[in-house]
């Protein structure tokens, strides 16, 4: 196979069975980059997808070969965004039910089995929204905000799609969405090499958002974020729970804050110059 420029195409069949055991027909989405070390995982759990749209952002792994041994179809489209480069990907299937995931978020059997139970008398919905837990260095975590949150994963492209957004992309849906009971796994970071790298793009996308916006930080905001912030990830949101991992997530995602705030601020004063 190989990778096509929008907005050609090549399609293989999926090397496993189908299990066409809902009455939804399913078309998953993933923007890729880089993902050799997971993708994999991501991929075995949707076998029982309708169809599978890759759309890499010219990977140099072996990230775009695995993804051939699944049978997807692969696009290759310069990344400008995680908002327009999803809506691109979701532009590409053939069904309206979207299953738009990250490279790094795996289904549990569990969860898998329950989204093939939907049936069409499931139609009122919108969406379905999943509860996430957070694996940070191999650690998934039970306790805290990053336990069970509820993502909105699966939806009717007829009701919604992706917001325009560089970075904390959503999916909105004029409709209900209902939650379902089992976990996504999300696998974000499996070394701190890893958890610096995307660090700095995710902190410096946010800076770029909030300034388009206008919005600046005070001196004052700087200097009480890692503090107020540390306070907040460890202990009011019970991080401390999950052990030594939660006090590692706690103390970087602490300093996200701090490094943003920065950013901000150094652009506010480039564009004074």
């Amino acid at each position: 196979m190989m990778i096509a420029e929008a907005p050609a195409i090549h399609r293989t069949l999926l090397p496993v069975p189908k299990m066409r055991v809902t009455g939804l027909k399913v078309s998953a989405v993933i923007i890729t980059y880089n993902e050799e070390h997971i993708i994999r995982k991501t991929l075995s759990k949707l076998y029982w997808c309708d169809e599978i749209i890759i759309v890499d952002s010219h990977s140099t792994d072996n990230t775009v070969a695995i993804c051939e041994q699944f049978g997807c179809t692969v696009y290759s489209r310069q990344f400008d965004g995680y908002g327009s480069q999803k809506r691109f990907a979701v532009s590409l299937v053939k069904n309206d039910w979207v299953l738009c995931i990250d490279a790094d978020e795996v289904l549990t059997d569990a969860l898998v089995q329950e989204i093939i139970s939907i049936t069409e008398s499931d139609s009122p919905y919108a969406g379905y929204a999943f509860p996430m837990n957070l694996v940070f260095l191999n650690k998934e975590f039970t306790h805290g905000k990053e336990s069970r949150r509820y993502f909105l994963r699966l939806f009717n492209r007829q009701k919604g799609g992706f917001t325009h957004d560089k970075v904390h992309e959503s999916i909105q849906v004029s409709g209900p969405v209902k939650k379902m009971r089992h976990i996504i796994q999300h696998y974000s970071y499996s070394s701190i090499n890893q958890y610096l790298e995307k660090f700095n793009k995710y902190t410096s996308y946010s800076a770029e958002m909030a300034f388009q916006k206008g919005k600046n930080k005070s001196l004052a905001a700087v200097v009480i974020a890692i503090p107020f912030n540390f306070f907040k990830y460890y202990l009011l949101e019970r991080n401390f729970l999950n052990g030594a991992k939660g006090l590692y997530w706690s103390t970087f995602s602490a300093y996200s804050h701090f490094a943003k705030y920065l950013k901000i601020k150094e652009l506010h004063d480039r564009a004074q110059q």
